[in-house]
């Protein structure tokens, strides 16, 4: 009997089960003395660095607390002391749908380190088997007697490209620091959100204040109409000055469907960004224990610490700078090509076949020691004549690193560019409060001594409504200005990336969408709380807690 042998690059190995095994495990001594390479081997192409970017050693706006960031910055928007305030923000941390899509691509960018992990071990292995009739022609040459059997065989194969020049290492290098980039693009949308938040509740704030100025200045100027009627019927005034206040008296009441639809405008984006329907907000809205609705103020000057935090803590800056790391360990695996690629393929398993030569074999003796059939063998595959192709795509990957470090540059400057604009926001919209303090205060004063003089006699109506249109505006703008200042102290922490650390502690999905995901496909450890602290077939995994790990 003449066993069958699965064919390829290398010796073939037959025979005698005994001699079959023993070959096969002097060829595997082999190719292990032929993996140690991959132990020390070298990684071509550039080792990251991470990128210079300029800041200044402080801020220009003098007035901000340059101290490093603590635990006010972390949770800024507790120095609001708005107990609302801050049960929204929570709540929107739990339900924003946008957060639960980011959620998601970090566990995507987890499974897909795992494919980049998996490419460094035997990229190719699979289990064959098959049994097969055959009918020879009779008039074919070289036919003999023997023109119908059967084959029957079943083994294993696979082959396995040496990671020789760091290329597929560079792979998981690069997945590695983009699995931190979806990460920080995470704690980005948390700090969007949280700002987004605290900025539309701000707004509704101060739409209801302004709407209770409003209202108040439209009865007291109703109360002005009346007294101004009284006095035409006793012939002390013209028909003018009735007309006049009714038509100051108008003006302010049209500003309150405006503002009732801004607020109810705000209210709808607040509830999109709390990720549930408007009908639930208005009792979130209300304050704990009948307190009044109230333009929450920062009771606390900013904590801004110095320019080079931002490196660390903000997080679209972290994103451009993982992303610039994984473009640089692309450069190292279109470096790699201009090696040779070398692999070791094998297989082994049992073939046997009925058809009768010299000896009188049977399918049923097909895991017989002389059924026994393997291979091994070194290929090695070196595309020398590439046209161009290696160096140019070489260079193609160089270019988009420049533009990568290009990039986080910029973002570096656009962040302190924010956080100068955000103090400077906050800085001048303190002063302007004052300052339209002392204005509502003597517009008041104002609308009070001419409507006294004005039913003395002693001044005339336009004295009284200019005095009262002026109070509107005056009181108006003011409430603009304090919500300015809140609004100015928002963006600042915004800039300055505060609020991402909210998350830690939690899970990037939450706990009803991981069951799903369980129920539907097998997860491993993935969804683990703890994946960041293991490791993938000896390749430890970044840990995407570790904001220090843009500075590496």
């Amino acid at each position: 009997m003449k066993s069958q042998s699965t064919s390829g690059l290398g010796t073939s190995y037959e025979g005698a089960a005994r001699r079959g095994t023993r070959a096969w495990r002097r060829s595997l001594a082999t190719s292990g003395i032929v993996l140690l390479p991959i132990l020390t081997g070298c990684m071509v192409g550039p080792d990251y660095q991470k990128p210079d970017a300029p800041v200044n050693d402080a801020w220009l706006s003098q007035t901000a607390t340059a101290t490093p960031t603590d635990a006010a910055s972390v949770r800024w928007w507790e120095s609001f002391k708005d107990p609302t305030l801050s049960a929204l923000v929570q709540k929107a941390y739990e339900q924003n749908l946008s957060i639960k899509s980011a959620g998601l691509r970090v566990i995507e960018a987890r499974a897909r380190r795992g494919i980049a992990v998996g490419r460094f071990f035997a990229q190719s292995q699979e289990v064959f088997g098959g049994i097969a009739n055959r009918q020879l022609s009779y008039n074919a040459a070289g036919t003999g007697t023997e023109t119908a059997f059967s084959d029957a065989q079943i083994g294993l194969q696979a082959a396995w490209e040496l990671d020789f020049w760091g290329k597929f290492r560079r792979g998981i290098e690069a997945a590695d620091a983009e699995l931190l980039a979806t990460v920080a693009d995470y704690d980005a949308i948390v700090v969007s959100l949280v700002s987004d938040v605290a900025a539309n509740y701000i707004l509704v704030r101060s739409l209801e204040e302004r709407i209770l100025f409003a209202r108040a200045n439209a009865a007291l100027q109703a109360e002005t109409l009346t007294l101004t009627q009284t006095r035409l019927k006793a012939g002390a005034v013209s028909e003018l000055d009735v007309s006049t206040a009714r038509a100051t008296l108008a003006n302010t009441q049209a500003l309150v469907p405006q503002l009732e639809n801004d607020l109810q405008q705000t209210k709808l984006a607040l509830c999109v960004l709390l990720g549930q329907t408007p009908s639930q907000l208005d009792a979130e809205l209300s304050p704990p224990d009948g307190a009044a609705r109230r333009l929450p103020e920062m009771s606390a000057q900013i904590v801004a610490g110095v320019p080079a935090e931002l490196l660390r803590r903000r997080p679209d800056v972290r994103v451009a700078e993982r992303l610039a790391a994984a473009q640089s360990a692309r450069i190292g695996q279109a470096t790699a090509d201009l090696y040779p690629s070398i692999a070791i393929a094998g297989s082994t398993g049992f073939a046997s076949s009925t058809f009768e030569g010299v000896r009188r074999p049977d399918l049923g003796n097909i895991f017989d020691g002389d059924s026994f059939a393997g291979f091994i063998g070194l290929q090695v595959n070196w595309p020398i004549l590439n046209y161009g192709r290696v160096e140019n795509n070489i260079r193609a990957q160089d270019a988009q690193y420049e533009q990568a470090v290009a990039a986080y540059r910029n973002t570096v400057l656009k962040a302190a560019s924010d956080v100068e604009a955000g103090l400077s926001d906050f800085l001048r919209a303190k002063e302007r409060s004052g300052f339209l303090a002392e204005a509502v205060d003597a517009s008041k004063r104002s609308a009070e001594l001419s409507l006294i003089q004005y039913r003395a006699g002693a001044v005339d109506f336009i004295r009284v409504n200019n005095a009262q249109t002026a109070l509107v505006q005056q009181q108006d703008s003011l409430v603009v200005a304090r919500a300015a200042i809140a609004l100015g102290a928002v963006r600042t922490y915004r800039s300055l990336g505060g609020g991402w650390e909210i998350r830690e502690g939690h899970e990037f999905v939450d706990d009803a969408t991981s069951k799903r995901m369980r129920e539907r496909t097998d997860w491993g450890n993935v969804l683990n709380p703890d994946w960041d602290h293991g490791n993938d077939l000896g390749f430890k995994r970044p840990d995407g807690n570790e904001t220090s790990g843009a500075e590496k």
